[in-house]
């Protein structure tokens, strides 16, 4: 008799202990609230780093930190000089697509329906190549403050109630549209049998201009 044991699930590595080097608060005026949006900024950070330096540099609860293993004594001044550096003016970096619809809690399919008709107000493209890959894609960008704007006004609900409104009167127009094409094919149709009729009717009187002999 076989038994099948279940395969027991590998217990993660314990994290080696860190230090704390340095921290960076976020403000509201930078992360606009949105978890995205932080993240867009860390990897913005993280750009500006060496590969190694990177992975030391994360973000705890809205604020970014530098932790280094607990044994490196290092101040890792030159890194933290980097941070603070790209972070300056940091509530003025574009907002990217996902970082947009993350903010404003909307769909892409109203976020393209909005550019496209010039509520939402692109800042320009920004076009980046795809890690691994060799096609680069092209996308729009967003000044923080024309969003933010947005969002303290409540503007996407209010969009949305517009939307619904013309999306309606549009169902209307093409139901009224119809009908009349509906009535103006069945008034061609009636004229059409009239005319038939009119030519199947015999001619009064055509009998008597046989009898005259007046169509020999």
């Amino acid at each position: 008799m076989h038994r099948h044991f279940k395969a027991m699930p590998r217990s993660s590595k314990p994290k080696a202990p860190t230090r704390l080097v340095q921290r960076w608060p976020l403000s509201t005026a930078a992360t606009l609230g949105s978890a995205v949006r932080t993240r867009g900024i860390l990897l913005e950070v993280r750009a500006q780093l060496s590969f190694i330096e990177r992975k030391l540099v994360d973000v705890e609860t809205g604020t970014l930190v530098l932790r280094v293993p607990e044994e490196d004594l290092d101040p890792h001044a030159a890194t933290a000089a980097v941070v603070a550096r790209t972070l300056t003016g940091i509530e003025d970096l574009p907002i990217i697509p996902r970082e947009i619809e993350d903010i404003l809690s909307i769909k892409t399919a109203e976020r393209h329906r909005w550019l496209k008709d010039g509520r939402l107000q692109s800042a320009g493209t920004r076009t980046v190549q795809l890690r691994g890959r060799a096609r680069k894609i092209t996308f729009h960008v967003f000044e923080p403050r024309h969003i933010e704007d947005i969002l303290d006004r409540n503007l996407p609900d209010i969009w949305r109630e517009q939307d619904a409104l013309a999306a309606a009167e549009n169902r209307q127009r093409g139901r009224q549209k119809a009908a009349l094409k509906k009535a103006g094919k069945l008034a061609d149709n009636a004229k059409a049998e009239g005319s038939a009729r009119q030519e199947k009717t015999p001619l009064k009187g055509w009998d008597d201009f046989d009898l005259d002999g007046l169509l020999r």
